[in-house]
């Protein structure tokens, strides 16, 4: 116990005295997976948005593959990123491996299936409401689904935080495709892996309870806005 209790005082000394590594760590961590969600924001808000007022033979597959790839390992998905960008990938003139970008585009595509398969469903239901309505302006599917989510906000808001949190609390892919090299490529979630396994508990500890503080956070805002959108449709009903 006393090596417990010591090993967090150590961390909440790090955290109180802003420790330089711990601050680049998590600031790392969050770059990454910010310009993640939302490069696989756009991406999956199209992709879902297409697929909801869609209609072609393929579709049903289409939805099935998108539904199979919310359930893909993220380890598989860094596997798949790192044989693209190696030396002898497709994509290894791009020079990125062990780098923030290649984590960017692995935590990318993890975010997409999430946010399109979401996007899908919301367009669908909102669609409902208020699609026959828009149909009868002369508003093109596509522009539906798009005016749709315009008006669903809020639950957009929320879907993009949901990805958010997916993005920032992953490991598996982040580690084979960036390295955790120290000061390069090394985020909260491999820091706390790599410094638990060396015995370095004070690091790990502060690592990771920034990190709970920060999924905490974005569950609290997702919980506080899907409030505000279940008061704002009784509103309107």
């Amino acid at each position: 116990m006393g090596t417990v209790s010591e090993s967090l005082a150590l961390a909440l000394q790090m955290m109180a005295g802003a420790d330089a590594e711990l601050l680049r760590i998590v600031g790392l961590s969050l770059k990454v997976s910010g310009t993640a969600c939302l490069i696989g924001a756009a991406l999956g808000l199209s992709l879902g948005a297409w697929l909801a007022v869609a209609r072609f033979p393929g579709q049903p597959l289409v939805v099935l593959v998108l539904n199979t790839l919310l359930a893909m390992p993220s380890v598989v998905v860094g596997l798949l990123v790192y044989l693209l960008l190696s030396r002898a990938g497709p994509l290894g003139h791009w020079g990125i491996l062990f780098t923030p970008a290649a984590m960017v585009v692995a935590q990318s595509i993890l975010v997409v299936p999430l946010v399109a398969a979401l996007t899908r469903r919301l367009v669908i239901n909102a669609q409902r409401d208020g699609g026959d309505q828009l149909a009868s302006l002369g508003a093109r599917p596509l522009l539906q689904a798009g005016l749709l989510l315009v008006h669903e906000r809020m639950a957009v808001l929320t879907l993009l935080l949901t990805a958010f949190g997916r993005a920032i609390a992953e490991v598996g892919a982040v580690m084979v495709v960036g390295g955790n090299i120290a000061g390069v490529t090394r985020v909260m979630t491999t820091a706390i892996a790599l410094e638990t396994s060396k015995g370095d508990l004070p690091l790990a500890l502060a690592l990771g309870i920034v990190l709970l503080g920060v999924v905490g956070l974005l569950n609290l805002l997702v919980a506080l806005m899907q409030g505000g959108t279940a008061v704002e449709r009784e509103a309107y009903a």
